[in-house]
């Protein structure tokens, strides 16, 4: 039972959770970029929002990308590059454990914004505060994995995540195994985290695909406004 829960877990729920997030946020893109927004409120607590959305969106950048290259960096390029294992553990706690207390204090300052505020409170859907609160289940179970984490610096336990996350991408139907044996935290932080990837397309985290990078090679423009009446024809 529990091997074909594991099996389950880690070995196909990666790629529906993978495929969802890949087609519904295309779909979406195409379809309905002007509806992944909540309701303003930018001109209400404006402090408590530039702090909890500062240190929210540094936290998370932070810890998306550390995770990103702490889990699909090949092994073989850490150990080429003479990096123990060990000091990736430890960069990794002090780092995400940083990075984790700012996207938390931030979220919460956003919560406490959005739940308090009855104008905010007005303006917000049950999306908008669904998604918060999965976010910070979220940043608690990864801190939580800190404690654990200090038990294994030896960093091999880090080597199981990324030989399954790698494993993922290049299709290993036994990489589910590699997590088998790990912490129960760990593990409902892995499925947590794919879950968020699942409802992805769903909430108001695609606005992360409104980053103004689309804006980079498109060519400049003026906008001229006249008082003059232009003929008919013209």
């Amino acid at each position: 039972m529990a091997d074909y829960l594991n099996h389950l877990l880690f070995g196909w729920y990666p790629y529906l959770c993978l495929t969802v997030f890949l087609l519904g946020s295309a779909i979406r893109f195409d379809r309905e970029q002007y509806s992944w927004r909540s309701g303003s409120s930018q001109l209400l607590r404006r402090k408590q929002l530039m702090w909890g959305s500062n240190l929210f969106h540094i936290g998370i950048l932070v810890i998306f990308f550390g995770h990103l290259v702490g889990l699909l960096t090949p092994i073989a390029i850490f150990d080429a590059l003479g990096i123990p294992h060990s000091f990736k553990q430890m960069l990794a706690i002090v780092v995400g454990g940083v990075a984790g207390v700012m996207c938390l204090v931030g979220l919460v300052l956003l919560l406490h914004r959005r739940l308090t505020d009855p104008r905010i409170r007005a303006t917000s859907s049950f999306s908008d505060i669904a998604i918060l609160f999965i976010l910070l289940a979220q940043l608690l179970l990864g801190l939580s994995t800190i404690f654990v984490s200090l038990n294994h610096l030896d960093g091999h336990e880090m080597v199981k995540f990324m030989t399954w996350a790698q494993g993922v991408f290049t299709l290993r139907s036994d990489n589910w195994e590699a997590v088998a044996d790990v912490s129960p935290i760990f593990k409902l932080h892995l499925v947590l985290g794919m879950t968020i990837f699942l409802i992805f397309p769903f909430t108001r985290l695609v606005h992360v695909w409104s980053a103004p990078i689309w804006y980079l090679g498109r060519q400049g423009y003026q906008v001229v406004r006249t008082r003059k009446t232009l003929a008919a024809g013209e």
